[in-house]
Order: C-alpha cells, then sequence, then structure tokens
C-alpha cells in the first residue's frame, strides 16, 4: 500500500466514524449541533486521528478499535481552529476551504460549537468499550493535559502575548509551537503508545519523534503561510505577518526555516529505527511534510 492510499483509507474511517456521532433529538439544540457538524465534517487532513492509528499499527497492534479514540483527538483540533478563527483570536475567514464558523453562525454560536466539541470530546473517549478502564484513563489524562493550560491553551495565550514580538528567538518559537501545535501530535502518539503497550525503548523512539515531527509540521505551516497558495491550503495565505505574529520565517527567514524543517524531518525519521519497517508510514508522513501544499 503506497502512502497516500493508506492516508486516504484511515481518513476515510476517521470521516465516516465523524459523519454519525453528533447528533441531537432536542430540536432548539439544532443549530448549535449544526455548527459543530460545520466546521467537524469540512474535510481537513485528520493528521491528528491518523497519527494515533498508524501508531497503533507501528506498535504491531489492530488500530480498529481505537477509531473513536482518535475521532476525540480531531473533535479537539477542531473546536481549537473554530476558537482561533474568532475576531478575538486572528480574526480569519476561511478555513479548509469554506467560510469560517463564526462567519456563517456568529461569534457566539461558533464559541459555543468550539466548547461542545471540546466537552463532547471527552465524552466520546469516556464511551469507549473495550478499552481497559486503566488505559482508557491514562488516555484521558494524556489528552487533557495536552489540551487544557499546560499544553495547547497555554500555547494560545503564548501567540497572543507574543504578537508583534520577535525577540522571542527560537527558544520562544520552539515553545510557542511545542505548545499549541506539538502537544496535540504528542498526545495522539501517547495514546496510541498506552493502548498498545510499547516497551520502554519504544516509548523513547515515539517521544523523539513526536517532538521532531511536530517540529517539522510547524515550521512548514509557517513557510505555507507564506508561498502556499490560498486555493490549496483552504485558508488566507499571508495572516500571520498581518496579526504581527511571530513565526519561523518572520524570526529567522524563508531559506533558514526551510533549512530547520528539513532538519527536524531528518531527526524524526531517524528516531523511528528502533521500530523497524512497521512504522514504514510515520517515516513517510514527516517526508511529506516537507513537500505538502496544503
Amino acid at each position: 500500500m503506497t502512502f497516500q492510499d493508506y492516508l486516504a483509507a484511515q481518513r476515510k474511517r476517521v470521516d465516516d466514524y465523524l459523519a454519525q456521532v453528533l447528533t441531537t433529538e432536542q430540536l432548539r439544540f439544532s443549530k448549535l449541533y449544526e455548527a459543530m457538524n460545520y466546521s467537524l465534517l469540512a474535510g481537513g487532513k485528520r493528521i491528528r486521528p491518523v497519527l494515533l492509528l498508524a501508531t497503533v499499527e507501528a506498535l504491531g497492534q489492530d488500530a480498529a478499535p481505537y477509531t473513536g479514540l482518535a475521532c476525540a483527538l480531531e473533535c479537539i483540533h477542531t473546536y481549537s481552529l473554530i476558537h482561533d478563527d474568532l475576531p478575538c483570536m486572528d480574526d480569519d475567514d476561511l478555513r479548509r476551504g469554506k467560510p469560517t464558523n463564526h462567519v456563517v453562525y456568529g461569534a457566539g454560536l461558533a464559541t459555543l460549537a468550539g466548547d461542545g466539541l471540546l466537552t463532547f470530546a471527552f465524552e466520546l473517549m469516556a464511551s469507549q468499550k473495550g478499552i481497559a478502564p486503566d488505559k482508557l484513563n491514562r488516555c484521558i489524562a494524556v489528552i487533557a493535559k495536552a489540551a487544557g493550560p499546560a499544553g495547547m491553551v497555554g500555547g494560545q495565550a503564548f501567540d497572543l502575548a507574543s504578537d508583534g514580538e520577535m525577540a522571542i528567538g527560537r527558544e520562544g518559537m520552539e515553545l510557542l509551537h511545542h505548545s499549541k501545535t506539538g502537544v496535540i501530535f504528542k498526545a495522539a502518539i501517547d495514546m496510541a503508545a498506552i493502548v498498545a503497550e510499547a516497551s520502554p525503548q519504544q516509548r523513547q523512539a515515539l517521544d523523539a519523534y513526536a517532538s521532531y515531527m511536530g517540529l517539522t509540521f510547524q515550521i512548514t505551516d509557517d513557510i505555507l503561510d507564506v508561498v502556499g497558495d490560498e486555493a490549496l491550503l483552504g485558508k488566507p495565505v499571508g495572516s500571520d505577518a498581518r496579526n504581527d505574529k511571530a513565526t519561523y520565517v518572520t524570526i529567522f527567514s524563508l531559506d533558514e526555516a526551510r533549512r530547520m524543517a528539513c532538519e527536524a524531518a531528518d531527526k524524526a525519521v531517524q528516531a523511528l529505527e528502533p521500530l523497524g519497517p512497521k512504522a514504514w508510514f510515520l517515516k513517510e508522513l514527516v517526508e511529506h511534510l516537507l513537500v505538502r501544499v496544503h
């Protein structure tokens, strides 16, 4: 199976599952659910759930029983996008090739749609059958910390505070992007390691991979905000510069950002050597990040 075939198959698994989960019998809540589904089912790369599923398979286990767990990550990711696009945050009007949630439903309902997706993610995880309770509890603790003030929310706050501040340097950039983006990638991999009972050596390899893979993703995201095609990206190009955001491109340079992305990708691939050939997709994923156009 090729990289693209595997990615398409896993995306379909995630999309099919997500299409069924967010429903209500309370008609007065239907607009809220419509807004939640509007963003959740708008497409997207689905990298976070696919990363969890692929890591489980790289560890020699069947990933199918963990589809719900993986899809909870996409609910959390989508909530973060809705809130990130709000007028009080980045004030963007295009996401995944469609008008952003607040453009369609208003800032109030968009905020609630994000709140709903975040909390629903924990309902979805807690309701999973066939996962040992101790493993499920550990997974929930991992993503709760990663998505909260010690992780993604903290990263968002730091991002707001650093708007227009280019002197945060490389250390600040790595903290910003690890907290805002990389921490959820790492959570996906940690959750897979928990349910698949990874050995200490495998955990060490996956920890290193998660760090460098997340860094590769964010640097290339910063690059695409400068040189990407808005039609392919499905979101505005140049929003970082308009919002005076500190990025790898604005702090360093386009060429240096590209060099740093290649360096991080090489280290991510090297980190996976102890996992052997079963980790082929994880290796190709990080290589794909270097050449992606969206």
